[in-house]
């Protein structure tokens, strides 16, 4: 791929499974030149789930595409010597070891920005080095638990669980990009390049808190930490004569849209009582629960209709496979189809629109190894007087 906002910018990439391969498969994506390093066994996401090829599963595939993998053995000398190679050339170097193992393999920051001064250097950690948990192993269900996302899906469905997603990880690769990009444009204005640290624990702290932190956050704390309305039990997509729709009926201009198309029995007990959106903030469950038994009388299609006759948000319940076939997401041309040896892959693409250097998908993900001879042979190439 040519073009694309990054293009030009060459990424050494140490990361694996989902938080830093969903950080630089956007970069690819953007037009970077992406360099995979793996050991010989390769990434483990190679091999969590299915795919047209040993090692091709389709988590893989999907956060690798437009990326050139090569194999290194970073525990002998040839490897590490390939590696500093590489880093010398690089505008950015990324890794998600555990700071002692990327230390005593001879790369931390200390020992890539000697090879080139004005690097971008990301970690990308489960707890930050500077606490207590340096060292501990992490994985998108521990950060999901200790973050707070498990005890309020507890709040909101009675059972404490994990959501139906991997979002610790990609929450996380999403702010090391930014954080990344952020390096990036200093370095643009001032020359100066850095060391940058991006952990999955604080990360989801942060995330959950925006909201939840709440009252908790004044002293002395106003309310516990936690945002009801997000939380309420009856919050949740409404049944409907066929199905189920969601809605948010929300603001002071949807609910009185409502109010007047649907005349609910109810709003003569409730109407002083949710006159106003401070009002219904204070029992959002019961609004909640009333709307629910108000919506029960028409199907889906019928409240998808007048919900957008009156502006209100509302949205039909789709699965991911459904995402495919969605009219909307098709019109903007948001999946693209690309031809690999193991048959064409629909990727769902890039989300964001730029007018003078748009992204698009980078290309098929790497076989294992498959660009070491060319890489190498480019550095041999740089390396000729």
């Amino acid at each position: 791929m040519t073009g694309g906002p990054l293009a030009g910018v060459r990424i050494v990439d140490l990361t694996a499974v989902v938080m830093g391969p969903y950080c630089t498969q956007i970069m690819a994506d953007m037009g970077a030149d992406v360099i995979k390093v793996e050991p010989a066994e390769g990434d483990n996401a190679r091999h969590i789930s299915v795919g047209p090829a040993p090692g091709m599963s389709g988590v893989f595939v999907n956060v690798n595409r437009g990326k050139r993998s090569v194999v290194l053995d970073l525990t002998t000398d040839d490897g590490k010597a390939a590696l500093r190679a590489l880093i010398a050339g690089a505008d950015v170097f990324i890794h998600s070891m555990r700071a002692r193992a990327i230390a005593k393999l001879g790369f931390a920051y200390d020992d890539v920005v000697s090879l080139n001064p004005a690097i971008v250097y990301t970690n990308c950690y489960g707890y930050s080095r500077r606490g207590p948990g340096a060292d501990l192993p992490a994985y998108d269900d521990t950060i999901q638990a200790q973050s707070g996302l498990a005890a309020v899906q507890g709040l909101l469905t009675g059972q404490t669980t994990y959501v139906g997603t991997i979002v610790a990880d990609k929450v996380a690769g999403l702010t090391a990009l930014y954080a990344t990009m952020m390096a990036l444009f200093h370095r643009e204005r001032t020359g100066e390049g850095q060391e940058v640290e991006v952990s999955m624990f604080e990360t989801m702290a942060t995330f959950m808190l925006v909201e939840h932190a709440n009252g908790a956050m004044f002293t002395p704390a106003l309310s516990p930490a936690v945002y009801p309305r997000t939380v309420a039990r009856n919050r949740k997509p409404y049944p409907t004569k066929d199905g189920h729709v969601a809605v948010l009926i929300y603001n002071d201009k949807h609910w009185n849209a409502f109010v007047e198309a649907v005349a609910p029995p109810w709003i003569e007990e409730y109407g002083e009582a949710f006159s106003s959106l401070e009002r219904r903030a204070k029992q959002i469950d019961v609004m909640y629960g009333l709307i629910a038994q108000t919506l029960l009388e028409r199907t889906t299609a019928e409240w998808l209709t007048l919900f957008r006759e009156l502006e209100i948000p509302a949205a039909p319940i789709q699965t991911p496979a459904e995402l495919f076939d969605d009219p909307h997401l098709n019109a903007v041309g948001l999946f693209e189809t690309v031809q690999t040896p193991h048959g064409p892959v629909r990727f769902p693409g890039v989300p964001t629109w730029f007018s003078r250097t748009p992204g698009r998908v980078a290309g098929p993900a790497p076989e294992l190894g498959a660009d070491t001879a060319e890489v190498l042979a480019e550095l041999a190439a740089t390396d000729e007087p």
